[in-house]
C-alpha cells in the first residue's frame, strides 16, 4: 500500500453529515480546507430522525438502525473521503525531498532550489534579515557609547535627589522648596521632646522611649 501524505499535519472537520479535512504547513501552519464530502448515510439519518421526531414510531426507529450502518461504514467513507481530500490537497501544497515536510508555496517553498525554506533559505530574505539583526546591535553599540546621564550629577547632597516633600509627600523634580506646601526640601533634624534621640521624618513616637512626638 502507498504511504499517505498528510498524516500528522491535518485536522479533521467531519461531522455526521459528511468529511472534511484541514491541512496545514508544516512551517508556517497556515492550512486549506478541503471541499465538504457529504456522507449518504448520515445525511438519510438525519432526515429519518428528523422525520421521527415529528412522527416517531417506524421513522424513529429506522433513524436508529441507520446509525448503526453509518457507524459501520463510517471506516470505508472515511478512509476513501480522506484520500480525495489528501489528493485534492497535494495540489496546493510542495513535498520537500530532503526532510519530507509538506510546505505551503507561497510562503515557505524555494522555487529556484526546490526545497522548503527550512533546507534551503531564499538569500535575499535571509539577508534583510541579517541587516535588521545588525542595525539592532549596531545601535545598541551606539547608545553604549554615548553619555546617556550626563545630566545626572551624582556628587550632589542627598537633599537634591528627594523626590517626594518630607512635610506633605508632594512628587518634586528638584529644587530647595516644594511646589506644593512652599516647605523646605531638606527636612529639618527633629529631635525627641523627651530623651532628644533624632527622629525619623513624621515619626508619632520616638523608637527610643516611645514618647509621642507633637504633630
Amino acid at each position: 500500500m502507498a504511504m499517505i501524505p498528510f498524516t500528522r499535519n491535518y485536522t479533521d472537520r467531519s461531522n455526521n453529515f459528511g468529511f472534511q479535512f484541514e491541512f496545514q504547513c508544516d512551517k508556517c501552519r497556515n492550512g486549506h480546507m478541503s471541499p465538504f464530502i457529504a456522507s449518504k448515510v448520515g445525511m438519510a439519518t438525519g432526515l429519518l430522525k428528523a422525520a421521527g421526531t415529528l412522527f416517531g414510531g417506524t421513522l424513529s426507529r429506522a433513524a436508529y438502525a441507520g446509525e448503526h450502518v453509518k457507524d459501520a461504514l463510517r471506516g470505508n467513507a472515511w478512509d476513501e473521503a480522506y484520500g480525495e481530500a489528501v489528493a485534492e490537497a497535494k495540489q496546493h501544497f510542495r513535498h520537500c525531498s530532503r526532510c519530507g515536510h509538506w510546505v505551503c508555496p507561497q510562503a515557505c517553498w524555494n522555487e529556484a532550489r526546490e526545497l522548503c525554506e527550512d533546507c534551503a533559505p531564499d538569500l535575499h530574505e535571509e539577508a534583510a534579515h541579517i541587516q535588521a539583526r545588525v542595525a539592532v546591535e549596531q545601535a545598541w553599540d551606539k547608545a553604549r557609547k554615548v553619555d546617556q546621564v550626563a545630566s545626572l550629577d551624582m556628587k550632589a547632597p542627598r537633599s537634591a535627589a528627594v523626590s517626594a516633600c518630607p512635610h506633605c509627600q508632594a512628587r518634586i523634580s528638584g529644587g530647595k522648596f516644594c511646589s506644593e506646601c512652599g516647605k523646605p526640601l531638606a527636612a529639618a533634624q527633629v529631635n525627641c521632646t523627651e530623651c532628644g534621640v533624632a527622629l525619623k521624618p513624621r515619626a508619632r513616637f520616638c523608637s527610643e522611649c516611645g514618647t509621642p512626638q507633637g504633630p
